[in-house]
C-alpha cells in the first residue's frame, strides 16, 4: 500500500485549502463588516485593502503556530500515529463544522472550533490509550494541556465581555466628542482622533505583529524599553500628519481612519486566524519530518518534539495567504455573514432578520428600567446635552435616494475598527488565538448599543439576534468538541475510515453548495423588495399583481399536493407541505411588515393605492391562513393515524381540487399577463364553486346520518371543506377588490 501517512499529508493538504476557503467566507465579517456597513469607501477599493493586509497578516502568524502543536495537549504524550489521527479528525470536522455556519450565514469562531476539536479529539485518544492501561481515567490531565488550555478558553470567553463593553463605552465619548454632525467638529479633534487611531494601529499591529516575524531579532533592542516613546512620538506625529491631511489636502480624517483600520483588521485577523486554518496541517508535516528522521516506527516514536519552536515556512503562509484572497474575493457565502453583521448593527429601521424570544424581552424590558432609573440619577442639564450628542440629523434625500444611505456613520465604523484591531493585537502577542470572530462582532454590537442604534422599534429583534449568535458560539464548542473525539475514535478504530470520512465531506461540501444555491434562488424570488424608488399607480399595480400570481400558483400546487397525500397518507410529503406553507405565511408577513416602508415610498398622485394595497396583502394572508390549517389539520390527522378518508370524501375533494385548480391557474395567468379584463368571468366560476363545497359539506351530514362511524375522520373532512370556503371567498374579495381598484384607476394607468 505504501506509506499511509504520505497519504494523511496530502489528504490534510487537500483539507488545509478547503478550510481556508470556509474559514474565510467565515471570517470576512469580522475585517469587511465596518467598512462595507458605512460606505465610507467604494466596495471595491475596501477588498484591495483588505487584501494587502491579509497577506501581511499572512506574514507575521508564524509565532501563533505553536498553539496547535502545543498549545492544547502535550505531545510528548502521543505517538507519531496517534497525533496524525488527532490532526485528521480536526480537520474533517472543522471544515463541516464551518461550512454548515456559512451556509446558515451565521458567523461563528474559527478560533473556537480548532481549539475545542483540538480538545475533543486529544481526549478521545487519550481515553483510548488509558483504557488499554491499569491507569485511572485521572490520568488524562498527562495528556492534556490542561493550564493552557483553560487560560485560552477563558481568554475567549472574557473577550466576549471585554469587547462589547470596551466597544460601547470607547463609542459613548467618541459620539459625545463628534456628535452626529461630526463634519462641524473643530479641526483639532479630528486631528487628535486621527493621531490616536493611527498610533494605536501603528502600535499594536506594526510593533507588536514583528514579534511574530524573523525580522523582529533586527529591531527588538529598539523597540523594547521604549515603549512610551515610541507611543507619544507616533501620537505626536499621526496627529501632525492627520492635521495636514486635513487642512491643506481636504482629506476625510474618519474615512482615512477606516482604511488603516480595515487594513490592520485584515492584518490582525490573518495574523491570529491563519492558524486556525493550515496550524494543523503544518504540524502534521513537522510531525512527519521528524518521525521520518527517527528511523522508529509510527507507533513507538514520541512527539516531544513538537514542544520545540519550529520556524514557520514563509512560502507556505503567503500560499495560505493567496488563497484567502482569492476566497475573498469570490465566495458568495461571506457576503452572507456579512449581512448578518450590519444587519444587527445598523441604525436605522428595516426588515429585521431574527424574531424576538423572551430571554430577548426581558433583557430589554430590564434595560429600559435600568435607563428610567439612571435618568432620576444624572440632571437635567447634563441629559439635555448628552441627548443632544446623539440627536440624529434629518438628512434630506429623495425617496429615490434613501437606498444610498449607510448602516451606520464614520464615527462608529472608525471606533469599530480600532478596537476591535487593538483586542486583536493585543492577544496576538500574547500567543493567545483570541476569536476574532468574538471581538469584532461584540465591539460592533456594544458600539450599536452606546449608539443608541437599538431604539424601541428594533431593540427585541437585535438582541434577539445577539443572543441566537451568541448560541450558537457555545453550541460550536461542545459540537466541535464531541464531534472530533468521535471522528478520532473512528480513524484510530480504522484508518480506513479515513477515505470514508473523506468522502463524507465532499459530499456534505456539494450538498450544502446546492442548498445554499437554492436558497439564494429562492430569496430572489421572494417578493419582499426594501424600496429604492417611487412607487406610482402603475407600479402598484405592477407588485400587487406579481404577488398575487405568485400566491395562486403556490397555494395551488399546496392544495393539491394535501389531497393527493392525504388519500394515499403519505407522512412525509405531508411534512414537506407543511414546511413549504409555513414559507408561505412567512413571506407574506414579510410583506405585511414592510407596508411602513412601501406606504413611505408611495408619490403624491398615488397615496389612495396605500389602501388598496393593505387590503390585498390582507386577502392574501387569509388565503395562506386557509392552505395552513387545511395542511396543519391534514398532518395531524396522518401524523395521529387515524383512519383514512372514505373513497366518497376523497372524490369530492379531488373533484374540489381539480376546480379549484383551473380556477387558481386563470388567476396566475390572468395576473402574470396583466389581462384584468378576464376577473370578472373568474368571479362567475369561483361563486360556482363555492356552491359546490356547500353540497360536498351537505353529503358528509348525510353520511354521517347513514354509514359514518368515525368523529375523526368527519372532523378532518369538515374542516378541510370549511377552510377552502374561506379560502375561496378570500379570493373572490381579493379579485372584487383588485377589479373595482382597476377599473377606477384604468384613466390613470
Amino acid at each position: 500500500m505504501g506509506d499511509p501517512y504520505i497519504l494523511m499529508l496530502a489528504a490534510l493538504a487537500g483539507l488545509a485549502i478547503l478550510d481556508l476557503v470556509v474559514g474565510v467566507s467565515n471570517d470576512a465579517v469580522n475585517f469587511l463588516n465596518s467598512a462595507i456597513g458605512s460606505k465610507a469607501i467604494p466596495i471595491k477599493t475596501i477588498m484591495i485593502i483588505a487584501s494587502v493586509g491579509v497577506f501581511f497578516g499572512a506574514v507575521t502568524s508564524s509565532g501563533m503556530m505553536e498553539v496547535a502543536r502545543k498549545g492544547i495537549f502535550n505531545p510528548n504524550m502521543f505517538m507519531f500515529e496517534e497525533i496524525m489521527y488527532i490532526f485528521m479528525a480536526v480537520m474533517i470536522t472543522d471544515i463541516l463544522l464551518l461550512d454548515i455556519f456559512n451556509s446558515l450565514g451565521m458567523p461563528t469562531s474559527t478560533t473556537v472550533s480548532i481549539v475545542f476539536e483540538l480538545l475533543g479529539a486529544a481526549v478521545a485518544i487519550a481515553l483510548i490509550k488509558i483504557s488499554g492501561t491499569d491507569d485511572s481515567v485521572t490520568e488524562i490531565w498527562n495528556y492534556i494541556n490542561h493550564e493552557t488550555a483553560t487560560e485560552i478558553i477563558l481568554g475567549i470567553v472574557l473577550s466576549v465581555f471585554v469587547a462589547f463593553t470596551v466597544g460601547a463605552i470607547v463609542q459613548y465619548f467618541s459620539r459625545l466628542i463628534y456628535s452626529f454632525d461630526f463634519d462641524k467638529r473643530p479641526l483639532y479633534i479630528n486631528a487628535l482622533f486621527g493621531g490616536f487611531a493611527i498610533t494605536a494601529i501603528t502600535y499594536f499591529i506594526i510593533i507588536k505583529g514583528l514579534k511574530g516575524t524573523p525580522f523582529y531579532a533586527n529591531l527588538k533592542h529598539i523597540i523594547e524599553g521604549n515603549t512610551a516613546a515610541i507611543v507619544a512620538v507616533s501620537f505626536v506625529l499621526w496627529s501632525s500628519i492627520s492635521y495636514l491631511l486635513i487642512k491643506v489636502f481636504k482629506v476625510n480624517i474618519l474615512t482615512t481612519i477606516i482604511a488603516i483600520g480595515t487594513f490592520s483588521l485584515a492584518m490582525a485577523f490573518a495574523g491570529n486566524d491563519l492558524v486556525n486554518f493550515i496550524g494543523v496541517p503544518i504540524a502534521a508535516l513537522n510531525s512527519y519530518d521528524a518521525w521520518q528522521l527517527s528511523g522508529m516506527g509510527a507507533s513507538e516514536f514520541s512527539m516531544g518534539i513538537l514542544a520545540n519552536k519550529v520556524p514557520s515556512n514563509t512560502l507556505l503562509l503567503l500560499l495560505a495567504g493567496a488563497i484567502m484572497v482569492v476566497t475573498l474575493w469570490t465566495s458568495k457565502k461571506a457576503r452572507a455573514v456579512i449581512e448578518t453583521g450590519i444587519n444587527l448593527s445598523r441604525q436605522g429601521d428595516g426588515q429585521e432578520k431574527f424574531n424576538p424570544n423572551n430571554m430577548s424581552r426581558i433583557i430589554v424590558r430590564a434595560a429600559m428600567y435600568t435607563n428610567i432609573g439612571f435618568n432620576y440619577l444624572i440632571p437635567a442639564k447634563a441629559q439635555k446635552y448628552i441627548n443632544a450628542k446623539f440627536e440624529k440629523p434629518v438628512i434630506k434625500l429623495p425617496k429615490d435616494k434613501t437606498y444610498e444611505l449607510p448602516a451606520f456613520d464614520l464615527v462608529r465604523a472608525s471606533v469599530n475598527l480600532i478596537m476591535a484591531s487593538i483586542l486583536i493585537s493585543i492577544a496576538t502577542s500574547m500567543k493567545l488565538p483570541l476569536s476574532t470572530t468574538y471581538v469584532t462582532f461584540m465591539v460592533a454590537m456594544g458600539t450599536s448599543l452606546a449608539d443608541r442604534a437599538w431604539g424601541r422599534e428594533s431593540a427585541v429583534y437585535r438582541v434577539a439576534g445577539v443572543i441566537k449568535v451568541i448560541g450558537g458560539w457555545f453550541l460550536t464548542a461542545i459540537i466541535a468538541f464531541i464531534a472530533a473525539g468521535i471522528v478520532a475514535f473512528l480513524i484510530s478504530w480504522d484508518k480506513a475510515m479515513i477515505p470514508v470520512l473523506l468522502l463524507v465531506v465532499i459530499g456534505m461540501l456539494v450538498r450544502t453548495t446546492l442548498q445554499y444555491s437554492k436558497k439564494n434562488k429562492e430569496e430572489k424570488q421572494q417578493q419582499f423588495v426594501e424600496r429604492a424608488e417611487l412607487i406610482s399607480i402603475n407600479e402598484v399595480i405592477e407588485e400587487s399583481s406579481g404577488h398575487i400570481a405568485s400566491v395562486a400558483v403556490r397555494v395551488n400546487k399546496l392544495y393539491s399536493n394535501v389531497v393527493n397525500d392525504l388519500a394515499t397518507h403519505d407522512l412525509n410529503k405531508l411534512r414537506k407541505t407543511e414546511k413549504h406553507v409555513l414559507k408561505l405565511n412567512q413571506e407574506i408577513e414579510s410583506l405585511k411588515s414592510g407596508v411602513f416602508y412601501f406606504i413611505k415610498s408611495l408619490d403624491d398622485t398615488s397615496v389612495q393605492a396605500s389602501k388598496f394595497y393593505i387590503l390585498i396583502l390582507g386577502y392574501l394572508q387569509d388565503v395562506a391562513q386557509s392552505i395552513s390549517y387545511i395542511s396543519k389539520a391534514t398532518y395531524n390527522h396522518v401524523n395521529n393515524n387515524h383512519k383514512n378518508l372514505k373513497k366518497s370524501q376523497i372524490k369530492d375533494l379531488k373533484y374540489i381540487d381539480i376546480k379549484l385548480s383551473e380556477l387558481l391557474s386563470n388567476i396566475s395567468d390572468a395576473f402574470e399577463t396583466k389581462q384584468f379584463d378576464d376577473l370578472f368571468t373568474i368571479l362567475t366560476e369561483k361563486k360556482e364553486l363555492l356552491t359546490e363545497v356547500t353540497k360536498s359539506i351537505e353529503r358528509q351530514v348525510d353520511r354521517i346520518r347513514t354509514d359514518e362511524t368515525s368523529p375523526k375522520n368527519t372532523t378532518l373532512y369538515f374542516s378541510i371543506l370549511l377552510e377552502t370556503q374561506d379560502l375561496i371567498s378570500g379570493l373572490i374579495s381579493l379579485l372584487e377588490s383588485y377589479n373595482e381598484f382597476y377599473v377606477s384607476t384604468k384613466n390613470v394607468i
